[in-house]
């Protein structure tokens, strides 16, 4: 169980994709933290990223695995593709 709430978790997760960002960006690539729920982070894969084979990849040993490193073992992160409706209120 996250000891968390996802409101407490916001600017930490902030904190830690910006750890993240260089190497997306080196590859053209980017991302939009578009929310969290009950410990899973959602973003949407932005550039050359969004459509990317090794998209997944990067999401779990990259994205996910910083922040798991950062700030709790428990958290997942889960992409939502670019022009795929999202509404946090519905996760």
């Amino acid at each position: 169980m996250i000891p968390f709430s996802d409101e407490e978790l916001y600017e930490p997760i902030l904190e830690s994709l910006k750890v993240v960002m260089p190497m997306l960006e080196r590859d053209g690539g980017g991302m939009k933290l578009l929310g969290i729920k009950n410990g899973v982070v959602y973003v949407r894969l932005t550039g050359h990223c969004n459509g990317c084979a090794a998209s997944g990849q990067t999401l779990k040993f990259g994205i996910e695995k910083q922040i798991r490193n950062d700030i709790h073992p428990e958290l997942t992160v889960v992409n939502i593709p670019i022009g795929q409706e999202f509404d946090i209120s519905k996760m």
